[in-house]
């Protein structure tokens, strides 16, 4: 008769190899890679993140940065990465926006990755300069209304979160203006405090400072709160009428590639559900303008699929051209 660990062994024998990884999962080092460079808010946060995930996981996680247009290199990689739990991709906005905006990917993201949690939300905000002659949102569209094709909103480069949430601002207000990309947010921090352009959308966290220094002012933000850390600044929505409905928050999650066993999928669901809610965390997140949020695998792959229909709707509006 055997024994309890020699029946141990004949069962691990007979499993398959990824079964055997699920058992003991994880067993190495996870990757988490990121389609961004360091020291941006993708990147902080997913370092944060996993720096509390690799306690519970008793495993190092690793950021991986793989910058590049549409996040098309880190998604490709993780698409074909084993299915066993130990290389994650950052999804973002970013992830749905590409399927729009790109003629043709090497992966599709609704079907080619599986979906594990949320992981932050941060907001977005309408600026001016601290002189501008536009006290809140609703003059800066009643100026527009006044002189059609004008007003000039400058933003990151055409097919960036911020620069088709300025588009879908602009339709959605049903006001016409000129969109202007710019090369990184120094550049539009630069543009809109030399007056060459009107107003920005941007996330908030990077010019927070600047708006604290009383360089430059926020009309609203274009999320359905208000800041906790300005709550004198209203949302978009607040504004009524046509933008009653208006939401546009930038987002992070965490996916592992299709096929990854569901036991796997819900270990790691598990995990961030858990670190999300506690209060180190949060508060760390919260420093960098980011609101810890985790979600089912389901519900972000709902989000997912609405995010990639709505950007795809708003590209295709703007007439912007597939790369």
């Amino acid at each position: 008769m055997l024994n309890r660990r020699q029946a141990a062994l004949v069962l691990a024998s007979s499993l398959s190899p990824l079964s055997r990884a699920q058992a003991v999962y994880p067993s190495k080092p996870v990757r988490v890679v990121v389609p961004f460079n360091a020291g941006g808010i993708a990147d902080l946060t997913a370092r944060a993140v996993g720096e509390a995930l690799s306690t519970r996981l008793s495993q190092p996680v690793v950021v991986e940065n793989r910058p590049g247009a549409g996040g098309v290199a880190a998604g490709e990689l993780v698409a074909r990465a084993e299915p066993d739990g130990h290389t994650l991709l950052l999804m973002s906005n970013g992830t749905a926006v590409s399927a729009g905006l790109f003629k043709r990917l090497p992966f599709d993201a609704t079907k080619d990755f599986a979906p594990v949690s949320l992981i932050g939300v941060f907001d977005l905000a309408v600026l001016v300069p601290a002189a501008s002659k536009f006290a809140t949102l609703q003059d800066l569209l009643a100026a527009a209304r006044a002189q059609p094709g004008q007003l000039n909103i400058a933003t990151v480069n055409v097919g960036s979160t911020q620069n088709l949430a300025a588009e879908l601002l602009k339709t959605t207000a049903g006001i016409e203006a000129q969109v202007v990309p710019f090369n990184g947010t120094p550049a539009v921090i630069t543009a809109l405090r030399g007056g060459q352009v009107h107003a920005a959308v941007e996330i908030l966290g990077p010019v927070k400072a600047q708006i604290g220094a009383g360089a430059l002012r926020a009309l609203a933000v274009l999320g359905e709160k208000r800041p906790a850390a300005l709550p004198q600044v209203p949302t978009v929505g607040e504004s009524g009428g046509p933008l009653a409905g208006f939401r546009v928050s930038s987002w992070n999650a965490l996916a592992a590639p299709a096929k990854t066993p569901p036991a796997v999928v819900q270990r790691l669901n598990t995990e961030l559900q858990a670190v999300l809610s506690t209060p180190a965390l949060r508060g760390k997140l919260a420093e960098l303008d980011v609101e810890a949020r985790a979600s089912s695998p389901g519900q972000l792959a709902a989000l997912l699929a609405d995010e990639t229909r709505r950007w795809g709707e708003v590209i295709a509006r703007a007439g912007i051209a597939k790369q």
